[in-house]
């Protein structure tokens, strides 16, 4: 059932465009915002921390909570890595007041669409070369196959699924506070409590 309040925003967008870099300014401008910590079946990666930045599991420890309702909605993406939404994770954070803001892809953005009346909003780059740029910035040793692989798969979500979105917002290089200025008129609109 669909919880009437707004407790769930959605920023998403293909990878590279930012929406890390967003939802970090707005929970520090927002401290009632605290982001979902995602469950993967991926390695941990340089500094990142169990629980903090995700919760981390075995392909097998993945498989027994979405049997058991631990894990509620899960892609196994193109990788063969699994990421899902950590419901012990949701259910605290919810229960101690906060709102939730998380990153997922469109199976994600579906699912709490539906289940918990999120307001979804997709990020689109200002141009291509940006998002190359971006790219190139994250990762300096990305190989070409990779990086085209990348941008090709980020032409395809803004085709197939960004009208599936509430909003959609342009995130210029450089102009941060302009795309916050746009989401934070977005989620007053939409009813969120912000203190």
């Amino acid at each position: 059932m669909a919880n009437k309040n707004k407790k769930i925003l959605i920023i998403a967008g293909p990878t590279g465009v930012g929406e890390s870099t967003v939802t970090k300014e707005l929970i520090a401008r927002y401290p009632i915002f605290k982001r979902l910590v995602t469950a993967t079946t991926r390695s941990p990666r340089l500094k990142e921390k169990n629980k903090i930045d995700y919760y981390f599991f075995t392909e097998a420890q993945f498989k027994r909570r979405i049997a058991d309702g631990r894990i509620i909605e899960y892609q196994n993406n193109r990788d063969g890595v699994y990421y899902g939404s950590y419901k012990p994770d949701l259910d605290k954070k919810l229960k101690q007041g906060f709102n939730i803001i998380m990153n997922p892809d469109i199976v994600g953005a579906k699912f709490y669409k539906k289940n918990y009346n999120a307001t979804t909003i997709f990020l689109l780059p200002d141009s291509w070369a940006n998002l190359k740029k971006r790219h190139l910035l994250r990762n300096p040793d990305i190989k070409a196959q990779e990086l085209k692989k990348r941008l090709a798969y980020a032409k395809s979500e803004i085709k197939n699924e960004s009208n599936f979105y509430d909003y959609k917002i342009i995130n210029k290089q450089g102009e941060l506070i302009t795309t916050m200025e746009k989401i934070i008129k977005i989620i007053k609109k939409e009813g969120y409590r912000l203190k």
